[in-house]
């Protein structure tokens, strides 16, 4: 279980990308004194957990409802999560860029708790158990707001250069991740479904 959690634990940090998340984060609060910035890094994180915890619940439950297997939202998520994965390498953007008068709104949602997250959470549980993934969850999420509440002096004793480098490797570690999980959803359609065993190519 250890191993499970630990290797949980880094993916969701990864995913949640908070070094990513720091120069938007100082963009957006800029004006705001710090108590101010302090209460939208609270108000992120705080958002971020109800809907990680929302998902990691319930996720399985919306698969049965709408019938669609777990090997192929392993797929789906692991195309999202390449989608994610190339946002971040190249800078591109494949969402609509939303209001900015509330900071902590955009930080939660989809800049922290995107559909990767989501993705993830879901199929971790079904990986693992859903004790291991909130507590998988946990960690990232309070390493998360430790970033944020310390991002000012982050920021400054890196720069946002180091930080730009860091979120790049990030994303190929998750591209990775992402063609990890297309090539096992594939594997277990293929003998779940279709009545044929293939041999563990990939694994």
């Amino acid at each position: 279980m250890l191993e499970g959690l630990v290797y949980a634990a880094v993916l969701l940090f990864f995913i949640f990308d908070p070094f990513a998340s720091l120069p938007i984060f100082m963009a957006m609060t800029k004006d705001q004194t710090e108590k101010e910035r302090m209460r939208s890094a609270n108000n992120a994180v705080l958002v971020s957990t109800i809907l990680f915890v929302i998902f990691a619940l319930v996720g399985t439950l919306l698969l049965d409802l709408f019938g669609v297997t777990v090997d192929g939202f392993r797929i789906a998520g692991g195309i999202v999560l390449l989608l994610m994965a190339v946002e971040i390498i190249f800078g591109l953007s494949f969402t609509k860029a939303g209001e900015k008068d509330v900071a902590w709104v955009i930080i939660a949602t989809p800049i922290l708790t995107g559909p990767g997250v989501i993705t993830t959470a879901i199929l971790l549980v079904s990986k693992f158990d859903i004790v291991t993934t909130l507590l998988a969850g946990a960690f990232a999420l309070i390493v998360t707001w430790l970033l944020l509440h310390n991002s000012i002096y982050i920021v400054r004793l890196v720069g946002n250069n180091a930080i730009e480098i860091f979120s790049r490797v990030i994303g190929l570690l998750l591209a990775a991740v992402a063609v990890e999980y297309i090539m096992q959803g594939a594997l277990d359609y293929i003998n779940n479904h279709a009545g044929v065993l293939v041999p563990g190519l990939f694994f």
